[in-house]
């Protein structure tokens, strides 16, 4: 019974069944194997005089010879070869079906390392010109995930040059598809961080040439976009390094608990926060435009193609923003950039604050002044009067407070002033802007400012001056230094005294963390002293003695955080006997982090929402409601024509005409009292009658 059972099977007709078999013991299938290989050489033939015929055995004999590769090698030596050259030769004509199942197969070779990389992909990119988008995206999803394997334990630097090349080819493509397919991979394969060298980088910047706009606009996308795997960058390593809040507590929330000392303490807690930012390294999220050879060349190319450009508005923007990404990061000279993106700084332009944002980001130290006070007066100008809207004036004095954080000399004294007396306007949004650039000198150069704008001097703004055109501050020794050679000094003259650093502490067992003061025998803890002092040294000897211990000794990190400490608290500390005053003025969030790259925030930064007009208003309004119908009681009538009642007419009656009636008429609200009795009289009636 067995026997004829198996008989029926029909095995070598039964591809399937024949498969599983000869993968768990190829030897004793080695002539059902052959009889199905000669079946498809036979079939290969037919196929080659009819290629454009769909052919389901030769479709299902090419799988079966796949799947069972491995176990024949020496039989199937030349196949994977052939069915390569079947396909090469053939694939515009195929049948689609045909042609996958051809790919598949080659796929599963190419798995089992059957087949050599760089042929087979360089195969794949051919057929990337079919018409075929079901094939393309297996493809595109192959090459991915190949190059990614072959990279896996260690860079193949002989395939990837290889491949690099070849792709260098497909990008100048006559086919735009294949051409865009092959852009996507080595986008893809940078952003997996497989093939994230310059080399890359640079066949992508051809992309940005293209005349196909599909390509054009991909690759800008490449270099405008960020690599999502720095968002989760930590700053906890860097924070043992320099002072902490800890230390800040330890300085300012000892000893006497009064509003002076605690205003000192939220100043100095901001400052560290600013000098935090500063100190973490800096991200290069657009780490591609670092890696371009000549962005010089690069940049040049791009706006000489901007001025020719045919495409649309928005591709225009982009290309804007990647040239003063390229300038404003490299700190290139491209002079007629700037008045190129001056014909565009009009409130009523499209996108307007996109090209603010590149006039930005294009200003560098060492753009000449007077090309970016250019820039300046044209955005005053333009935005900055009255007769516009508080937002357009926002925006404006934002644009050139981050033209002048990076160009300080390009802004005139006169103009400073004027755009500084917005500090009272009755827009907030204005107001807070005007505040912000007043904040951005008082820390760059307090002296352009009027007096009464200076705010309260610290010792920092004391120290600060705007460097000239070109000039370059190297120091020979620590700023701040001096205060270890004051500290020894001191520790020299007070035996062991060391518990003043430790005048705070955090409980142990205080699941919330809360501060414990400690009391100790000084009230005033060493740091202060420490500080103190050095505000009663002049200048000058202060920078030589930092210079003294600089060269004279090597410092540890725990010299480092003290030195840091005393330079955050010359930006808390008012300079001894200047305009103590005189109030500070706190701007909303001033410390922003400035790094490489603005974004959209820096210069839209609104602090109030604009009231919306009526027609917006409304719109949210209705938008907000839900049908009203679902909510009206339903009074149905059994006849619909049947006549309305005299209640249902009273509705729909004037009401001058209904005043006397004494249904109208409200029956004012009964007293308490009344409730009672009328419960009473209403149970009293209802007892009568069950009597």
């Amino acid at each position: 019974m067995n026997m004829s059972g198996r008989q029926n099977n029909k095995l070598p007709n039964n591809l399937p069944q024949l498969q599983n078999l000869i993968k768990r013991d190829p030897q004793s299938y080695v002539e059902e194997f052959l009889q199905q290989y000669r079946h498809y050489q036979s079939n290969v033939q037919i196929f080659k005089l009819q290629p454009d015929k769909p052919n389901k055995e030769l479709a299902d004999l090419v799988m079966f010879l796949a799947q069972v590769g491995h176990c024949y090698l020496q039989h199937l030596s030349t196949f994977p070869q052939e069915l390569s050259e079947l396909l090469l030769s053939n694939h515009t004509i195929l049948e689609p079906d045909l042609r996958m199942t051809f790919c598949k197969a080659l796929i599963l070779l190419r798995n089992k390392n059957l087949i050599d990389p760089s042929g087979l992909l360089e195969l794949f990119f051919e057929l990337l010109r079919c018409h075929d988008k079901l094939l393309r995206k297996t493809l595109y999803t192959h090459i991915v995930s190949d190059i990614k394997n072959i990279n896996a334990k260690h860079k193949n630097n002989k395939i990837n040059t290889t491949l690099q090349n070849f792709m260098y080819t497909m990008l100048r493509d006559s086919n735009p598809i294949a051409a865009k397919i092959s852009l996507d991979v080595m986008v893809e394969l940078y952003k997996r961080n497989i093939w994230n060298d310059a080399k890359t980088v640079n066949v992508i910047t051809t992309a940005c040439f293209s005349k196909v706009t599909k390509i054009l606009v991909a690759g800008l996308k490449f270099f405008l976009g960020k690599d999502e795997d720095e968002k989760n960058e930590s700053d906890s390593e860097s924070e043992n390094e320099g002072p902490t809040a800890r230390d800040l507590m330890v300085r300012y929330s000892t000893g006497k608990k009064t509003s002076k000392n605690k205003k000192k303490m939220e100043k100095a807690m901001k400052v560290l926060k600013k000098h935090k930012k500063k100190k973490k390294a800096e991200v290069f999220n657009f780490s591609a435009i670092h890696l371009i050879h000549d962005p010089q060349d690069f940049s040049e190319k791009l706006f000489k193609q901007l001025e020719d450009s045919k495409e649309r508005f928005e591709v225009k923007i982009m290309m804007m923003e990647l040239i003063s990404r390229l300038v404003g990061i490299h700190e290139l000279f491209l002079f007629n950039f700037y008045p190129f993106i001056q014909r565009f700084l009009q409130p009523h332009q499209r996108e307007v604050t996109k090209i603010l944002l590149c006039a930005a980001q294009a200003s560098h130290q060492l753009v000449p002044p007077e090309i970016t006070e250019s820039v300046i007066m044209t955005i005053a100008n333009n935005f900055v009067t009255d007769r516009n809207s508080g937002e357009v004036m926002t925006v404006g004095i934002n644009a050139i407070k981050e033209v002048v954080a990076r160009c300080p000399l390009a802004i005139t004294e006169d103009l400073l002033q004027d755009l500084a007396q917005y500090k009272t306007h009755k827009d907030k949004n204005v107001m807070m802007s005007a505040r912000g650039l007043i904040q951005l000198f008082r820390n760059l150069n307090p002296q352009m400012l009027h007096k009464k704008d200076r705010g309260r001097p610290t010792e920092a703004s004391l120290e600060a001056k705007i460097k000239d055109y070109g000039e370059l501050e190297a120091k020979d020794y620590i700023p701040g230094a001096e205060v270890l050679e004051v500290e020894e000094k001191k520790e020299e003259g007070v035996k062991d005294d060391d518990d003043g650093w430790e005048s705070a502490s955090i409980s142990d067992d205080d699941e919330d963390g809360e501060w414990v003061d400690v009391h100790h025998s000084s009230d005033e803890d060493t740091a202060g002293e420490v500080i103190a002092k050095l505000q009663n040294i002049p200048v000058e000897e202060r920078k030589a003695m930092a210079a003294a211990v600089s060269g004279s000794r090597l410092l540890t990190q725990d010299d480092f955080k003290k030195i840091r400490l005393v330079q955050m608290a010359k930006e808390v500390n008012a300079a001894p006997g200047k305009g103590q005053k005189r109030k500070t003025m706190d701007s909303d969030n001033e410390e922003d982090e400035r790094g490489e790259l603005l974004t959209l925030r820096n210069i839209e930064k609104l602090h109030k929402k604009p009231k919306a007009d009526k027609e917006t208003r409304l719109a949210t309004a209705m938008a907000g409601r839900t049908d009203r119908k679902e909510f009206i009681r339903k009074r149905t009538k059994l006849n619909p024509h049947a006549s309305t009642s005299n209640k249902e007419k009273r509705r729909t009656k004037n009401f001058m005409m209904m005043r006397h009636s004494q249904n109208v008429r409200s029956k004012g609200k009964r007293s308490f009292r009344d409730k009672q009795i009328a419960l009473r009289d209403a149970l009293l009636k209802k007892r009568k009658q069950h009597k």
